[in-house]
């Protein structure tokens, strides 16, 4: 269990005392397995336990790599976060191949898009987010679902902020485009919005250990 004074300390003090063996990780799971579960969520559903409980776990191990000058301690964990979803599926995509190593993809946009709830994002802004950049597309939705700020998303996908503030405003501004298309009449829109978070599988109780799986049901079943 954290302790009242772990409770009361940031993100960074946490990580700070858990890289001198003083504890502080157990809060820090606590404060932040919800979203990343979501995280997972949204993306690799069926295998969402595992890959939270491997980024617990690479968290852990890499404790003492944490740079604060590079953003907070939400950013870096997304970023492992990201690591992690990237490797499960170039896993998946070389066991469906039998070719290791063989184009290998970390941005199957393919089938996270089929797992999204149609009433969720209407089909223009599901097209518009399909012909956005992979960078682009992930800074909108660590924005818009995981409720990232735009300096988190940079710190997440391991860019500039400035660079990141860019990008995001050029994807917005696609948006609004295709949502004025969508406005003016033009055939086959209908008017996008900025994604909101889709309703994301009940986050499970958080790992008492770093080193502990969440689920012992492996990802083999999820699609590329």
């Amino acid at each position: 269990m954290a302790t009242e004074v772990e409770n009361g300390q940031d993100d960074a003090a946490l990580l700070t005392a858990a890289a001198r063996g003083s504890g502080g990780f157990e809060a820090l799971v606590g404060r932040h397995a919800a979203a990343l579960h979501g995280y997972f969520a949204r993306r690799a559903p069926r295998a969402a336990d595992d890959l939270l409980a491997e980024v617990w776990l690479q968290a852990y191990t890499a404790r003492h790599a944490y740079d604060p000058a590079r953003g907070p301690v939400r950013a870096w964990l997304f970023g492992v976060a990201r690591n992690v979803l990237s490797a499960h599926w170039r896993r998946l995509a070389q066991e469906s191949r039998g070719a290791p190593g063989e184009g290998a993809h970390g941005d199957p946009w393919e089938a996270v898009d089929n797992r999204l709830d149609a009433s969720a994002l209407a089909p223009a802004l599901r097209r518009v987010l399909s012909e956005l950049p992979e960078v682009e597309r992930e800074l909108l939705l660590l924005v818009a679902w995981e409720q990232l700020s735009p300096t988190e998303a940079a710190g997440a996908l391991g860019i500039p902020a400035g660079t990141a503030r860019s990008r995001l405003h050029r994807a917005r501004a696609r948006l609004r485009e295709s949502a004025a298309l969508a406005s003016a009449g033009a055939p086959g829109l209908s008017g996008p919005t900025v994604p909101t978070s889709p309703t994301s599988p009940t986050s499970p109780t958080s790992p008492t250990s770093p080193t502990g799986r969440s689920s012992s049901e492996h990802p083999t079943g999820e699609q590329a």
